[in-house]
């Protein structure tokens, strides 16, 4: 269990930062904005949620966001406890493959009642799926950053699951504008060019 009796502790007033295994590292390392963005996306799908518990799906989809939030953690604990060589199973917190499949459950789930996409879409239509799309952006933008720090010591699983996140909030924007009956705001290319 995590306890925080002090919020502040200037370890970090010279631009350093502790990792999950004591080790200190700058607070611009690659590792540190791959973890940071994984917390950006985390308060964004906060954000989201607020939108989502609108849907009168009886809190279907605020309840995959509330377990998406806490796999949000678990990721960003995970990163920022590089992998041992000698690290015994369960050692450290790590995203586990059950966390993955039940994403791809999930978007299998919502997917199976949409249409299927004769365009790409614009993110907007309802104001839930213009969060969601501003969240799957962050997490997009969190996946490049865990790609670029990809070594033998971060967990592989880490990368699969912000791709498969990624994946689930286009399609929860979708279920959320089939949800408001607006349906999908589709791309028109070169609509406007005369």
């Amino acid at each position: 269990m995590v306890k925080l009796n002090r919020i502040y502790t200037r370890g970090g007033d010279r631009g350093n930062t502790s990792l999950g295994d004591g080790s200190r590292v700058k607070k611009h390392d690659p590792l540190v904005e791959a973890y940071g963005t994984v917390d950006e996306a985390n308060a964004i799908l906060g954000v989201a949620r607020l939108d989502v518990a609108r849907l009168d799906d009886k809190g279907l989809a605020d309840a995959m966001l509330a377990r998406i939030q806490n796999d949000m953690f678990d990721l960003g604990a995970d990163l920022c406890t590089p992998l041992a060589d000698d690290e015994k199973p369960g050692a450290a917190l790590r995203i586990v493959q059950a966390q993955i499949d039940r994403l791809e459950g999930e978007i299998d789930a919502l997917n199976k009642d949409l249409g299927a996409l004769t365009s790409f879409i614009l993110p907007g239509g309802s104001a839930a799926a213009a969060s969601l799309h501003v969240a799957r952006t962050v997490v997009r933008r969190a996946e490049r950053c865990i790609a670029a720090v990809v070594t033998p010591r971060i967990n592989p699983l880490a990368l699969m699951y912000a791709n498969r996140l990624s994946d689930h909030l286009f399609v929860l924007g979708r279920y959320a504008n089939a949800r408001a009956g607006t349906g999908d705001v589709l791309w028109v290319p070169g609509a406007h060019r005369t």
